[in-house]
């Protein structure tokens, strides 16, 4: 009788009802999941679990059992009222916002999945990124002047801030002026605050604390979460300094307040805030203040200051921003909201919490016993959970306190230290290459951007092995040495290659050194000298059993958010190798505030992955002892290390190629740019396309994260003259390469 009970609970399961296709996807989204961890957890191929989602097909026993049991739970925790990441944030009609980041995470993943990981770096196809070109830097660009004239310059019904309970068409009141203002200041004492899209708000704010009382209440200002389970983003003042004098703050820090990056506790307006019983964080009042209350459920009162005369806006990262008028500033700020995410301090700052804001550690559930909501205990599946976890000893920089047991200068070597970094490397040029006319630089555009997409990373806390196999999917360090590949032999593809290797840098250490015995690898290059055919037998590893894909959606919406400026600012993705190149030449000047945000995204990409491993910044430590970056789940050096160590296999991957096929070989490599001698100044003089088709696996002309623009070209006589000059024969001309210009090789300035 079993059986045959068995056999029916089958024939009921094999029916089981299934939501929409288009819900399927909400659903998941919602709670951070992607498409592999649902293909993992129902042990079907990755392309499966996309065809039921895009409807092209449907699951069938014994899958579509489990496949239905998932999504009622997920159905129970994200109803369709409660959860739409993008229609919950109506914004105003020239702030359209950006796209559902989920949606996002999952443009580049089906092509990708299908081939090996160590081929995932580039989207040479990457989507058309239509649906954020409707951000502001659509809208006009608003005329340059520091605050409207008259109240006609303003638009319609946009003099104050509406009452907070009013909304606009049906539409989510909370943010429908967009994500930030930039707050001003006239000489008769007049408060404006210039939003995107260039409406204008009257501030009636007397105070800093009524100003922060007043954001909250009226302005409207603030942006969507990015991920079902995630939070709203806290709406974004930008002082300008006629608003700091209006409300009694100093217009630039003494050294002293420079120096500790904050206002003394005893100004007056700190003690304005403690008396209307405003908090601030722990980094107190400086560049970046975030003012509070504490929540009371899921009602948030936090806004965020951004003062640019207090160097907010580090002009390495955001060129001019902090000059420009109030209006243009609005504009440039509200783009980069709008594509990847309302500043929450500097690009690097921002790139760390677009990770964490794409992935929150947990999520929100209901309390059976009293019906109100409370924070799940288990964290999200593919997040990095709340609580930080200690790296392996080997991937523990210098002073960390797993290291105060070693002896006071004692110097690790590479087999007591992982060394994962890009590049700096160059070499004497040849006879033959003296021959020739010019030096010509090669970039790889968003570099370790495309060395995120795709990567398998550690998400929990390692696990020491003795004597392991290597596995090329598994994230981890590995102890192993790697001195006897010799690339004078090599497999390209699927046949074996003679190169010339005293031309060649090495893959496995950054100054392009050929290892001399064991040493602490990432997973990426240990599985590059697989892939090269030559055996590997590791001695050591520490090793991360729970891993994950943690890094695709954060590349996508930084991908796409660079595709969407560069787009607008006439360099498109899909462009011939010759038009590219033209279009490439002085994009910044077509559109000067345009190109802050591409060096704002850039640089976000760059800090985020840097920020993994945030060393001590003074406040009293000492070596041996923790810091407070340590406390943080996305101190993650590991994660660091296997993103620099695939970024710089996949251009050593390319040179490979590039020397295989050609016969060339690079004269500098700087990170992610690198220089070949050529008869002429263009790449496309040395790039062996053939009918506008790149050498695959080589280096291709385009602004998708992971091909290669023009850095810039010298002369030959250039880079002898200036090796001569500062007497050394392997200066790395790849860090000068740009402009030319050389002031103090040591220093590389």
């Amino acid at each position: 009788m079993s059986e045959l009970f068995d056999a029916v609970d089958a024939l009921v399961a094999s029916r089981a009802k299934l939501p929409p296709p288009a819900e399927r996807k909400r659903l998941r989204t919602a709670h951070g999941l992607t498409i592999d961890e649902v293909a993992t957890a129902l042990r079907v191929r990755r392309a499966t679990v996309s065809g039921w989602e895009s409807g092209k097909t449907e699951p069938r026993p014994p899958e579509r059992d489990a496949y239905a049991r998932l999504l009622d739970k997920l159905a129970e925790l994200y109803p369709a009222d409660a959860t739409a990441p993008v229609k919950d944030a109506a914004v105003s009609a020239t702030f359209t916002g950006a796209p559902d980041p989920a949606e996002a995470g999952t443009l580049s993943t089906d092509r990708a999945s299908e081939t090996a990981d160590t081929r995932a770096t580039e989207n040479t196809q990457a989507p058309a990124p239509a649906p954020v070109a409707a951000a502001p830097a659509a809208a006009p660009r608003p005329v340059r002047t520091t605050r409207p004239a008259s109240s006609t310059s303003r638009r319609p019904g946009a003099k104050k801030a509406a009452p907070a309970g009013a909304t606009a068409g049906g539409a989510d009141p909370r943010f429908e002026n967009g994500p930030l203002a930039v707050v001003d200041a006239d000489a008769d004492g007049k408060v404006l605050a210039y939003c995107v899209g260039g409406l204008v708000l009257d501030v009636p704010a007397k105070s800093l604390p009524s100003l922060v009382e007043w954001t909250l209440r009226e302005a409207r200002l603030g942006q969507p979460k990015l991920s079902g389970p995630g939070k709203p983003a806290d709406p974004l003042l930008v002082l300008t300094e006629a608003a700091l004098k209006r409300y009694g703050l100093p217009v630039a820090l003494s050294e002293k307040e420079r120096l500790a990056g904050r206002l003394p506790e005893g100004h007056k307006v700190i003690k304005q805030l403690t008396r209307a019983e405003w908090q601030l964080t722990k980094r107190g009042f400086g560049p970046w203040a975030r003012i509070y209350r504490p929540a009371k459920g899921s009602d948030r009162q936090c806004v965020q200051l951004c003062i640019p005369s207090w160097h907010a806006l580090d002009s390495r990262h955001w060129g001019h921003a902090a000059q420009l008028a109030p209006a243009d500033l609005a504009r440039v700020l509200g783009v980069y909201a709008s594509r990847v995410m309302t500043p929450r301090g500097s690009t690097a700052v921002t790139g760390l919490e677009l990770m964490t804001a794409l992935h929150p550690p947990t999520h929100a559930v209901r309390d059976e016993a009293t019906g109100a909501f409370r924070k799940a205990e288990e964290k999200n599946p593919g997040s990095l959970g709340e609580k930080p976890v200690d790296c392996a000893p080997c991937e523990a920089p210098d002073g960390h306190p797993l290291l105060k047991e070693l002896p006071r200068f004692h110097v690790r070597g590479p087999s007591e230290k992982l060394f994962e970094e890009s590049y700096d490397w160059a070499r004497p040029m040849t006879d033959a290459e003296c021959t020739l006319r010019y030096l010509v630089g090669l970039d790889v555009n968003l570099a370790f951007g495309a060395g995120a997409n795709g990567l398998t990373v550690g998400l929990g806390a390692p696990t020491q092995v003795k004597n392991p196999v290597f596995d090329p999917k598994l994230p981890g360090s590995w102890l192993v040495d790697l001195s006897h590949v010799d690339l004078s032999r090599v497999k390209v593809g699927k046949e074996w290659a003679e190169l010339d290797r005293s031309l060649l840098p090495s893959p496995f250490t950054p100054k392009g050194d050929r290892p001399e015995g064991p040493a602490w690898y990432a997973t990426p290059t240990v599985a590059y000298a697989v892939e090269l055919g030559y055996e590997v037998r590791p001695l050591e590893a520490w090793v991360r059993y729970d891993n994950g894909r943690y890094l695709d959606g954060w590349y996508s919406r930084l991908r796409d958010a660079y595709l969407a400026t560069m787009a607008d600012l006439g360099v498109h993705a899909d462009m011939a190798p010759a038009d590219f190149l033209a279009a490439m030449d002085g994009y910044k000047e077509r559109d000067p505030e345009l190109a802050v945000v591409v060096s704002a995204i850039k640089h976000t990409v760059k800090g985020g992955i840097g920020k993994l491993r945030e060393r001590p910044r003074g406040e009293g430590w000492r070596s041996g002892e923790r810091w407070r970056a340590l406390d943080r789940p996305t101190w993650r050096p590991d994660i660091r290390a296997a993103v620099i160590s695939r970024t710089r296999i996949n251009l050593h991957r390319k040179i490979v190629k590039h020397a295989a096929f050609t016969g060339q070989y690079p004269v500098a490599v700087n990170h992610d740019c690198v220089v070949y001698a050529s008869n002429g100044p263009s790449p496309l003089d040395f790039l062996p396309y053939r009918e506008g088709k790149p050498l695959p696996g080589g280096f291709k002309l385009g602004i998708n994260p992971g091909l290669v623009k023009h850095e810039g070209t010298q002369t030959v006589l250039w880079g002898e003259e200036v090796r001569e000059r500062f007497d050394a024969p392997e200066l790395n001309l790849a860090r000068y390469i740009k402009d030319g210009s050389v002031v103090d090789a040591d220093n590389g300035e």
